[in-house]
Protein backbone atom coordinates (compact mmCIF):
# COMPACT_ATOMS: atom_id res chain seq x y z
CA UNK A 1 0.00 0.00 0.00
CA UNK A 2 2.90 2.30 0.65
CA UNK A 3 4.33 1.75 -2.78
CA UNK A 4 0.66 2.55 -4.30
CA UNK A 5 1.09 5.79 -2.32
CA UNK A 6 3.99 6.83 -3.01
CA UNK A 7 3.45 6.01 -6.77
CA UNK A 8 0.11 8.09 -6.97
CA UNK A 9 1.82 11.07 -5.36
CA UNK A 10 4.78 10.55 -7.50
CA UNK A 11 2.06 11.32 -10.08
CA UNK A 12 0.06 13.67 -9.11
CA UNK A 13 3.95 16.66 -8.94
CA UNK A 14 4.29 14.99 -12.71
CA UNK A 15 2.33 17.81 -14.46
CA UNK A 16 3.42 20.87 -12.27
CA UNK A 17 6.98 19.60 -11.88
CA UNK A 18 7.30 18.92 -15.56
CA UNK A 19 5.27 22.89 -16.44
CA UNK A 20 7.91 24.27 -13.70
CA UNK A 21 10.42 22.65 -15.71
CA UNK A 22 9.28 23.82 -19.20
CA UNK A 23 9.04 27.19 -17.47
CA UNK A 24 12.61 27.64 -16.52
CA UNK A 25 13.64 26.18 -19.38
CA UNK A 26 12.58 29.30 -21.27
CA UNK A 27 13.64 31.59 -19.03
CA UNK A 28 17.11 29.83 -19.58
CA UNK A 29 17.07 29.16 -22.80
CA UNK A 30 16.28 33.33 -23.64
CA UNK A 31 12.93 32.27 -25.19
CA UNK A 32 11.45 33.84 -22.07
CA UNK A 33 13.61 37.70 -21.92
CA UNK A 34 15.08 38.19 -18.29
CA UNK A 35 13.36 42.17 -18.31
CA UNK A 36 10.11 40.00 -19.19
CA UNK A 37 10.77 37.66 -16.35
CA UNK A 38 11.96 40.50 -13.61
CA UNK A 39 8.37 42.56 -14.33
CA UNK A 40 6.41 39.20 -14.38
CA UNK A 41 8.36 38.22 -11.00
CA UNK A 42 7.86 41.67 -9.42
CA UNK A 43 4.02 41.33 -10.22
CA UNK A 44 3.16 37.90 -9.26
CA UNK A 45 5.89 37.09 -6.14
CA UNK A 46 3.21 39.31 -3.67
CA UNK A 47 0.34 37.07 -5.37
CA UNK A 48 2.20 33.94 -5.10
CA UNK A 49 3.08 34.70 -0.81
CA UNK A 50 -0.52 35.82 -0.89
CA UNK A 51 -1.68 31.97 -2.31
CA UNK A 52 0.91 30.58 0.27
CA UNK A 53 0.15 32.27 3.04
CA UNK A 54 -3.85 31.29 2.49
CA UNK A 55 -3.37 28.15 1.77
CA UNK A 56 -1.99 27.44 5.56
CA UNK A 57 -4.15 29.27 7.05
CA UNK A 58 -7.13 27.71 5.50
CA UNK A 59 -5.44 23.94 6.63
CA UNK A 60 -4.36 25.18 10.18
CA UNK A 61 -7.78 26.50 10.82
CA UNK A 62 -9.31 23.43 9.78
CA UNK A 63 -6.57 21.44 11.75
CA UNK A 64 -8.18 23.56 14.65
CA UNK A 65 -11.74 22.37 13.82
CA UNK A 66 -13.40 25.29 13.13
CA UNK A 67 -14.82 24.08 10.22
CA UNK A 68 -16.48 21.01 11.90
CA UNK A 69 -17.77 23.51 14.53
CA UNK A 70 -19.43 25.36 11.59
CA UNK A 71 -20.53 22.26 10.22
CA UNK A 72 -22.43 21.27 13.94
CA UNK A 73 -24.11 24.71 14.14
CA UNK A 74 -25.70 24.31 10.33
CA UNK A 75 -26.97 21.05 11.62
CA UNK A 76 -28.62 22.42 14.59
CA UNK A 77 -29.61 26.06 12.86
CA UNK A 78 -31.29 23.84 9.75
CA UNK A 79 -33.61 22.87 12.60
CA UNK A 80 -34.37 19.72 10.66
CA UNK A 81 -35.43 20.75 7.32
CA UNK A 82 -33.45 19.56 4.27
CA UNK A 83 -33.97 22.75 2.29
CA UNK A 84 -33.06 25.27 5.25
CA UNK A 85 -30.09 22.98 5.21
CA UNK A 86 -29.24 23.32 1.67
CA UNK A 87 -29.29 27.34 2.01
CA UNK A 88 -27.41 27.60 5.21
CA UNK A 89 -24.77 25.38 2.98
CA UNK A 90 -25.38 27.94 -0.21
CA UNK A 91 -24.10 30.87 2.74
CA UNK A 92 -20.97 28.98 3.97
CA UNK A 93 -19.71 28.21 0.65
CA UNK A 94 -20.47 32.02 -0.63
CA UNK A 95 -18.86 33.07 2.45
CA UNK A 96 -15.95 30.55 2.04
CA UNK A 97 -15.42 31.48 -1.47
CA UNK A 98 -15.86 35.51 -1.61
CA UNK A 99 -13.18 35.57 1.48
CA UNK A 100 -10.67 32.32 1.37
CA UNK A 101 -11.25 31.31 -2.58
CA UNK A 102 -12.60 29.03 -4.65
CA UNK A 103 -10.21 26.21 -3.30
CA UNK A 104 -11.22 26.35 0.20
CA UNK A 105 -14.14 25.99 -0.64
CA UNK A 106 -13.49 22.73 -3.03
CA UNK A 107 -10.96 21.24 -0.57
CA UNK A 108 -12.20 21.80 3.04
CA UNK A 109 -16.07 23.03 2.78
CA UNK A 110 -16.51 20.20 0.48
CA UNK A 111 -15.62 17.32 2.55
CA UNK A 112 -17.88 18.69 5.53
CA UNK A 113 -20.63 19.66 3.93
CA UNK A 114 -21.21 16.35 1.85
CA UNK A 115 -20.94 14.00 4.89
CA UNK A 116 -23.19 16.26 6.52
CA UNK A 117 -25.69 15.38 4.29
CA UNK A 118 -24.82 11.56 4.10
CA UNK A 119 -24.96 11.42 8.45
CA UNK A 120 -28.05 13.25 7.65
CA UNK A 121 -28.98 9.96 5.34
CA UNK A 122 -29.92 13.11 2.51
CA UNK A 123 -28.69 12.65 -0.78
CA UNK A 124 -24.88 14.19 -0.70
CA UNK A 125 -25.10 14.92 -4.69
CA UNK A 126 -27.22 18.32 -4.38
CA UNK A 127 -24.81 19.38 -1.62
CA UNK A 128 -21.60 18.60 -3.29
CA UNK A 129 -22.87 20.31 -6.52
CA UNK A 130 -23.62 23.24 -4.64
CA UNK A 131 -20.03 23.29 -2.95
CA UNK A 132 -18.34 23.14 -6.26
CA UNK A 133 -20.79 25.36 -8.33
CA UNK A 134 -19.97 28.59 -5.79
CA UNK A 135 -16.55 27.34 -5.62
CA UNK A 136 -16.50 28.93 -9.14
CA UNK A 137 -19.62 31.25 -9.44
CA UNK A 138 -19.23 32.87 -6.15
CA UNK A 139 -15.21 33.58 -7.20
CA UNK A 140 -16.14 36.99 -9.23
CA UNK A 141 -16.35 39.14 -5.86
CA UNK A 142 -13.45 40.53 -4.50
CA UNK A 143 -9.42 39.99 -5.51
CA UNK A 144 -8.97 37.27 -2.65
CA UNK A 145 -11.60 35.22 -4.18
CA UNK A 146 -9.74 34.43 -6.84
CA UNK A 147 -6.30 34.17 -8.10
CA UNK A 148 -7.45 35.54 -11.72
CA UNK A 149 -9.39 38.32 -9.49
CA UNK A 150 -5.51 39.18 -7.66
CA UNK A 151 -4.18 39.10 -11.50
CA UNK A 152 -6.64 41.58 -12.66
CA UNK A 153 -6.84 43.79 -9.51
CA UNK A 154 -2.86 44.42 -9.73
CA UNK A 155 -3.58 45.19 -13.29
CA UNK A 156 -6.41 47.42 -13.18
CA UNK A 157 -4.59 49.27 -9.15
CA UNK A 158 -7.74 49.01 -7.54
CA UNK A 159 -8.73 48.63 -4.08
CA UNK A 160 -10.55 45.90 -3.19
CA UNK A 161 -13.79 48.14 -2.61
CA UNK A 162 -13.24 49.13 -6.45
CA UNK A 163 -12.63 45.68 -8.03
CA UNK A 164 -15.97 44.69 -6.04
CA UNK A 165 -17.83 48.24 -7.21
CA UNK A 166 -16.81 47.18 -10.66
CA UNK A 167 -17.66 43.23 -10.69
CA UNK A 168 -21.15 43.49 -8.64
CA UNK A 169 -23.59 43.38 -10.43
CA UNK A 170 -22.36 40.19 -12.86
CA UNK A 171 -20.72 38.84 -9.49
CA UNK A 172 -24.62 38.49 -8.16
CA UNK A 173 -25.99 36.77 -11.13
CA UNK A 174 -23.01 34.01 -11.02
CA UNK A 175 -24.28 33.68 -7.63
CA UNK A 176 -28.49 33.85 -8.10
CA UNK A 177 -28.55 32.11 -11.65
CA UNK A 178 -26.57 28.62 -10.75
CA UNK A 179 -28.67 28.47 -7.39
CA UNK A 180 -31.76 28.66 -9.16
CA UNK A 181 -31.08 25.61 -11.83
CA UNK A 182 -29.63 23.89 -8.91
CA UNK A 183 -32.74 24.16 -7.14
CA UNK A 184 -34.58 23.52 -10.32
CA UNK A 185 -32.71 20.19 -10.76
CA UNK A 186 -32.92 18.69 -6.84
CA UNK A 187 -36.02 20.53 -5.67
CA UNK A 188 -37.56 17.20 -4.52
CA UNK A 189 -34.10 16.12 -3.02
CA UNK A 190 -33.94 19.02 -0.69
CA UNK A 191 -37.60 18.36 0.28
CA UNK A 192 -38.24 16.80 3.82
CA UNK A 193 -36.49 16.70 6.78
CA UNK A 194 -33.10 15.07 9.09
CA UNK A 195 -33.13 14.02 12.38
CA UNK A 196 -30.94 15.41 15.34
CA UNK A 197 -26.64 15.23 14.01
CA UNK A 198 -24.25 14.38 17.09
CA UNK A 199 -22.01 17.13 17.80
CA UNK A 200 -18.28 16.65 17.05
CA UNK A 201 -15.73 16.99 19.99
CA UNK A 202 -13.27 19.67 20.52
CA UNK A 203 -9.69 18.40 21.43
CA UNK A 204 -8.31 21.69 22.13
CA UNK A 205 -10.42 25.12 22.63
CA UNK A 206 -7.85 27.25 22.46
CA UNK A 207 -6.44 26.18 19.08
CA UNK A 208 -9.77 26.71 18.21
CA UNK A 209 -10.48 29.96 19.61
CA UNK A 210 -7.17 31.30 18.19
CA UNK A 211 -8.41 29.94 14.49
CA UNK A 212 -11.84 31.82 15.25
CA UNK A 213 -9.80 35.31 15.98
CA UNK A 214 -7.38 35.02 13.52
CA UNK A 215 -10.72 34.68 10.74
CA UNK A 216 -12.27 37.25 12.44
CA UNK A 217 -9.36 39.86 12.23
CA UNK A 218 -7.96 38.56 8.86
CA UNK A 219 -11.27 38.74 6.77
CA UNK A 220 -12.09 42.70 7.33
CA UNK A 221 -7.82 42.87 6.65
CA UNK A 222 -8.04 41.41 3.56
CA UNK A 223 -10.66 44.16 1.62
CA UNK A 224 -9.30 47.00 3.93
CA UNK A 225 -6.75 48.20 1.47
CA UNK A 226 -4.05 46.86 2.62
CA UNK A 227 -1.59 45.01 0.22
CA UNK A 228 -3.38 41.22 0.66
CA UNK A 229 -0.15 39.25 1.15
CA UNK A 230 0.84 41.43 4.58
CA UNK A 231 -2.58 40.10 6.18
CA UNK A 232 -2.50 36.81 5.32
CA UNK A 233 1.00 35.93 5.90
CA UNK A 234 0.33 37.57 9.46
CA UNK A 235 -2.28 35.58 10.26
CA UNK A 236 -0.25 32.31 8.94
CA UNK A 237 2.52 33.22 11.00
CA UNK A 238 0.48 33.75 14.02
CA UNK A 239 -1.32 30.10 13.60
CA UNK A 240 2.42 28.42 13.25
CA UNK A 241 3.06 29.87 16.28
CA UNK A 242 -0.04 28.90 18.32
CA UNK A 243 0.42 25.79 16.70
CA UNK A 244 4.12 25.26 17.40
CA UNK A 245 2.96 25.75 20.82
CA UNK A 246 -0.41 24.19 21.46
CA UNK A 247 -0.14 20.70 18.97
CA UNK A 248 3.35 20.90 16.54
CA UNK A 249 2.93 17.39 15.61
CA UNK A 250 0.06 19.00 13.41
CA UNK A 251 2.26 20.88 11.31
CA UNK A 252 3.02 19.43 7.46
CA UNK A 253 5.47 20.05 5.21
CA UNK A 254 1.65 19.16 2.87
CA UNK A 255 0.20 21.97 3.89
CA UNK A 256 2.43 23.71 1.76
CA UNK A 257 0.62 24.04 -1.28
CA UNK A 258 3.48 22.82 -3.49
CA UNK A 259 1.79 21.35 -6.74
CA UNK A 260 -0.54 24.63 -7.30
CA UNK A 261 2.38 27.03 -6.56
CA UNK A 262 4.94 24.82 -8.91
CA UNK A 263 2.12 24.81 -11.95
CA UNK A 264 1.15 28.05 -11.64
CA UNK A 265 4.82 29.53 -11.43
CA UNK A 266 5.13 27.43 -14.52
CA UNK A 267 2.40 28.66 -16.03
CA UNK A 268 3.16 32.16 -15.33
CA UNK A 269 6.20 32.06 -17.29
CA UNK A 270 5.25 29.95 -20.28
CA UNK A 271 2.72 32.52 -21.39
CA UNK A 272 5.12 35.37 -20.66
CA UNK A 273 7.47 33.65 -23.22
CA UNK A 274 4.29 33.38 -25.53
CA UNK A 275 3.39 36.97 -25.13
CA UNK A 276 6.70 37.73 -25.54
CA UNK A 277 6.88 35.97 -28.93
CA UNK A 278 3.73 37.25 -30.32
CA UNK A 279 0.75 35.50 -28.60
CA UNK A 280 -1.13 39.05 -27.80
CA UNK A 281 -0.94 39.76 -31.41
CA UNK A 282 -2.66 36.47 -32.86
CA UNK A 283 -5.43 36.57 -29.76
CA UNK A 284 -6.30 40.48 -30.54
CA UNK A 285 -7.87 38.86 -33.70
CA UNK A 286 -9.82 36.41 -32.34
CA UNK A 287 -10.73 38.45 -28.90
CA UNK A 288 -12.56 41.71 -30.77
CA UNK A 289 -12.28 45.34 -29.11
CA UNK A 290 -14.19 47.71 -27.67
CA UNK A 291 -16.86 47.62 -24.67
CA UNK A 292 -20.41 47.35 -26.44
CA UNK A 293 -22.49 44.12 -25.66
CA UNK A 294 -21.25 42.09 -28.50
CA UNK A 295 -17.32 42.64 -27.78
CA UNK A 296 -17.85 42.03 -24.33
CA UNK A 297 -20.02 38.92 -25.13
CA UNK A 298 -17.55 37.88 -27.30
CA UNK A 299 -14.59 37.92 -24.90
CA UNK A 300 -16.39 36.88 -22.07
CA UNK A 301 -17.40 33.56 -24.08
CA UNK A 302 -13.87 33.46 -25.12
CA UNK A 303 -12.88 32.96 -21.96
CA UNK A 304 -15.32 30.23 -20.85
CA UNK A 305 -14.04 28.62 -23.79
CA UNK A 306 -10.56 28.82 -23.36
CA UNK A 307 -10.90 27.90 -19.33
CA UNK A 308 -12.74 24.63 -20.27
CA UNK A 309 -10.60 23.57 -23.15
CA UNK A 310 -7.17 23.85 -20.94
CA UNK A 311 -7.75 26.09 -17.62
CA UNK A 312 -8.89 29.24 -15.83
CA UNK A 313 -5.72 30.19 -15.24
CA UNK A 314 -3.76 29.75 -18.55
CA UNK A 315 -6.78 31.36 -20.41
CA UNK A 316 -6.88 34.60 -18.17
CA UNK A 317 -2.98 35.08 -19.01
CA UNK A 318 -3.46 34.08 -22.63
CA UNK A 319 -6.22 37.23 -22.91
CA UNK A 320 -5.67 39.55 -20.44
CA UNK A 321 -3.31 41.53 -22.50
CA UNK A 322 -6.27 42.40 -25.37
CA UNK A 323 -8.44 43.19 -22.29
CA UNK A 324 -7.15 46.59 -22.16
CA UNK A 325 -10.03 48.29 -20.17
CA UNK A 326 -12.03 47.87 -16.62
CA UNK A 327 -14.81 46.31 -18.52
CA UNK A 328 -12.92 44.43 -20.92
CA UNK A 329 -11.16 42.54 -17.78
CA UNK A 330 -14.48 42.34 -16.09
CA UNK A 331 -16.00 40.70 -18.90
CA UNK A 332 -13.50 38.15 -18.91
CA UNK A 333 -13.24 37.73 -15.08
CA UNK A 334 -16.78 36.50 -16.05
CA UNK A 335 -15.77 33.90 -18.57
CA UNK A 336 -12.79 32.48 -16.80
CA UNK A 337 -14.55 32.47 -13.28
CA UNK A 338 -18.27 31.32 -14.43
CA UNK A 339 -17.68 29.54 -17.05
CA UNK A 340 -15.48 26.35 -16.05
CA UNK A 341 -18.37 24.67 -15.17
CA UNK A 342 -18.02 21.77 -17.80
CA UNK A 343 -14.79 19.77 -17.91
CA UNK A 344 -13.33 18.72 -14.88
CA UNK A 345 -10.12 20.33 -15.49
CA UNK A 346 -11.49 23.77 -16.16
CA UNK A 347 -10.51 24.79 -12.64
CA UNK A 348 -7.90 23.62 -9.91
CA UNK A 349 -10.71 23.51 -7.56
CA UNK A 350 -12.75 21.14 -9.06
CA UNK A 351 -9.92 18.45 -9.85
CA UNK A 352 -9.34 18.98 -5.85
CA UNK A 353 -13.08 18.76 -4.96
CA UNK A 354 -13.35 15.37 -7.06
CA UNK A 355 -10.77 14.10 -5.35
CA UNK A 356 -11.99 14.70 -1.92
CA UNK A 357 -15.00 13.51 -3.54
CA UNK A 358 -13.48 10.18 -4.45
CA UNK A 359 -12.08 9.80 -0.29
CA UNK A 360 -15.17 9.98 0.63
CA UNK A 361 -16.76 7.36 -2.30
CA UNK A 362 -19.01 10.02 -3.87
CA UNK A 363 -19.35 8.92 -7.19
CA UNK A 364 -19.16 11.60 -10.22
CA UNK A 365 -20.73 11.05 -13.66
CA UNK A 366 -18.65 13.69 -15.82
CA UNK A 367 -21.14 13.44 -18.77
CA UNK A 368 -23.79 14.40 -16.27
CA UNK A 369 -21.60 16.97 -15.12
CA UNK A 370 -20.55 18.59 -17.92
CA UNK A 371 -24.44 19.09 -19.36
CA UNK A 372 -25.82 20.20 -16.26
CA UNK A 373 -22.32 22.54 -16.20
CA UNK A 374 -22.97 23.75 -20.35
CA UNK A 375 -26.67 24.44 -19.36
CA UNK A 376 -25.56 27.18 -15.94
CA UNK A 377 -22.48 28.13 -18.04
CA UNK A 378 -24.92 29.31 -21.36
CA UNK A 379 -27.56 31.35 -19.08
CA UNK A 380 -25.11 32.51 -16.39
CA UNK A 381 -22.02 34.04 -18.53
CA UNK A 382 -24.27 36.15 -20.81
CA UNK A 383 -26.78 37.17 -18.17
CA UNK A 384 -23.32 38.21 -16.23
CA UNK A 385 -22.16 40.25 -19.09
CA UNK A 386 -25.51 42.02 -19.57
CA UNK A 387 -25.43 42.99 -16.04
CA UNK A 388 -22.08 44.28 -16.61
CA UNK A 389 -22.80 46.22 -19.30
CA UNK A 390 -26.35 47.41 -17.66
CA UNK A 391 -24.54 48.86 -14.71
CA UNK A 392 -21.80 50.11 -16.46
CA UNK A 393 -23.48 52.53 -19.00
CA UNK A 394 -21.63 51.76 -22.12
CA UNK A 395 -22.89 51.92 -25.58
Amino acid sequence: MKQFAWLRATRSYLLPGATLAAGVATLASGVLPVPAFGDLASRTIPILAFVLAMSLVTELVDEAGLFRVVTDRLAALGRGRVFLLWLLVVAVATVSTVFLSLDTTAVLVTPVVVLLAVHARIPPLPFALTSIWLANTASLLLPVSNLTNLLAQDRLGLSPLRFAGLVWAPALVGLLVPLGLLWLAFRRDLRGTYGPQPAHPIRDRTLLKAAGITLVVLLPALVSGLPVQYPALAAAAVLVAVFLRRRPSALRWSMVPWRPLMLTVGLFMLLEALHAHGLTSLLAGVAGTGESLPALLQLAGLGAGAANAANNLPAYLALEPVAGSPARLAALLIGVNLGPLVTPWASLATLLWHERLRVLNVPIRWGGFAAAGLLAVALTVPLAVLALWAVSGMP
